[in-house]
Formats: structure tokens, sequence, C-alpha cells
């Protein structure tokens, strides 16, 4: 009987302000990992620069230490609490030697400010909790950010979006590694499903854009009117201005075109009606100015990257 493999050898990075849940959350999925009864598919380490790791709510002493990295086959980067806090140079070294090593470097949440800091995302698309999207393109241009994702894999270097989006990276790492069978049943010891409908776009919380000058009446009138088949013309007649300056002081105030703030609107108003009510799709549509189920569940899509079924399983409050 050939002898068996030594398991694939995980580095969790632990670090003064590490996001807790972040930490643990690989942990039991790559430990609970079988390829058999009693034979892991993993061994789990968390490193650390010292012995004795601050979090928010508790301290933990860890067994490794950073020299660890460089014999990993995967390191798992959690996020940081505070995406403004000064990132130690010997935490970026250690990443740094691991992935000159081969090792394979993932980051949860914003842990992905950490591998930029490194310069393991210049040139590469990558995501990250989508409240810290935003910093994340900001701070460094030279990565390509999609707020919208739950992960992303760029071979090497993979990143996840928030919280939860770490136990979907998790999951596509373990399928990659060993099998859909195999990822199907951590899990299922997980309680998670191996894959989930739509992407990060589903749960931002996209704040109406509005106007504190002229174009506030004309908002109002919209959102009113979300359930009519408005047409530009229809938009700036009531504005009593041209179709042409209706469009421009969109752009100006806002940075979209007015049916582009129209489509956004009725996609809000969708969201509302499927989170508190019952109605069906064809209700939905219909109320939120689509039209038809299939125009709803393609812009629905579109722009929040699930369908309305989905989003009402994900989010409804059970009222009829």
């Amino acid at each position: 009987m050939p002898p068996q493999a030594n398991p694939h050898k995980i580095a969790i990075l632990a670090f003064h302000g590490v996001i807790a849940s972040d930490l643990t959350m690989p942990i039991e999925i790559f430990g609970r990992t079988r390829l058999g009864a009693d034979r892991r598919a993993y061994e789990v380490r968390v490193c650390g620069p010292s012995r004795v790791i601050k979090t928010e709510y508790f301290d933990l002493q860890v067994k490794w230490g950073l020299n660890e990295l460089i014999n990993a086959d995967t390191v798992i980067v959690p996020g940081l609490a505070d995406i403004a806090a000064p990132i130690p140079k010997v935490l970026l070294q250690a990443l740094k030697a691991a992935a000159d090593a081969g090792a394979r470097i993932a980051s949860i949440c914003t842990g992905s400010f950490i591998l930029a800091a490194g310069g393991l995302l210049d040139g590469l698309s990558a995501t990250t909790h989508w409240l810290a999207a935003p910093g994340l393109a900001a701070r460094y241009p030279a990565i390509a950010v999609d707020p919208n994702v739950l992960f992303i894999d760029n071979g090497q270097v993979l990143t996840s979006a928030g919280a939860c989006a770490g136990f979907d990276l998790c999951l596509h790492m373990i399928r990659n590694d060993h099998g859909a069978a195999v990822a199907a049943d951590t899990a299922r010891l997980v309680v998670m499903p191996l894959e989930r409908a739509g992407g990060q776009a589903q749960f931002i919380v996209h704040e109406p854009l509005e106007s504190t000058g002229s174009l506030q009446p004309l908002q109002r009138w919209i959102e009113q009117e979300l359930d009519q088949p408005l047409t530009l013309e229809q938009m700036a007649d009531k504005a009593s201005i041209s179709t042409r300056t209706l469009s421009r002081r969109f752009r100006e105030q806002f940075g979209v075109t007015p049916l582009q703030w129209l489509l956004h609107a009725r996609v809000r108003r969708a969201q509302w009606i499927l989170e508190t009510t019952q109605i069906s799709v064809e209700q939905v549509a219909l109320k939120s100015g689509f039209g038809s189920p299939t125009s709803l569940r393609e812009h629905f899509r579109r722009v929040l990257g699930t369908s309305p079924q989905a989003y009402r399983n994900a989010f409804s409050n059970g009222r009829a």
C-alpha cells in the first residue's frame, strides 16, 4: 500500500487587531476537511509575530511563529479591524517570502489591505468588504477592485469579500485541491451551501442619490411615478427643461444619466417590496415599473448579481 501524502499545510496569519471571526473560520473549515474517515486533508497552523495576539475582545496565544509561513502550501490572511492602522513590516516580509516560495496566498475580508500593502495585488483584480472597497481602490490604484463579487481567484493570490464570503473562498480552495465531493462534504459539516447565489452586491446598502437643489422636486415626482412607463421626455417636461439640460444636470450632480437613476430607483423599490411583502414577482415587476417579470429579473441581476426570488429568500422579513 503506497504511503499517504502529507497533508496540505495551511498557515493562518495572526496579528494584533485581527478580526477574530476571520481567524477562526478557516481553522474550522480546513480543520474539518477529511479525505477519508480518519485522514485529514489539511494541517492547520496559526502563526503570529508574537506568542500573545490581541484582538478587540480577547487575547490569544499562538503556537507558531511567522517563520512557518515559508513552509506553508497556503497562507490565509484574515481581516484587520482598523484598515488605517500601520501594518508591521515583519508581516509583509513573511508574506512576500511565502509568495516567493510558491505558497498560495488568500485574504478574507479586509485582509486584502495587507496583501495590497505587500504589493501582492498589484496589477490584479481583488475584492474586500463592500464598505472598505472604496478605500482599497483609492489607496492602491494599481488594483482593480470589484466590490460586487464574493471572491476572486487570480491563481496564486485570492481575495474574498466580507465575513461569510470567507466561507465561500475556503470551500472554493478545497474544491480546487480535492474535488467537488470533498468540498461538498465539508460544506455539509459546517452547514453552508457549496455555492451561494449572487454576489456581494446584494448586501450593499445603496443609498438613494438625492439632490438638494433644482432636481429635488423632480426626483420626488419620479419616486411617486415609478410604476409608470416614464420617458426622458416626460421627466424633462416635468422639470420644464430640455432633455439635454436634464441629462447634463443629472451627470453633474450624480454622475449618471436620468434613465440610469430611474433604473436604480426601481431596483430599490423592488428590493423594498420583496423584503416587506409576499406578493408575486409579477406584481413586484408592475409596482416597481419594470412591466414584466423578465425585465425585472434582467435588471435586478445586472445591478445586484442575484434573482428577485433569491433576494426575497435571503432578506424577506416574512410579512404577508
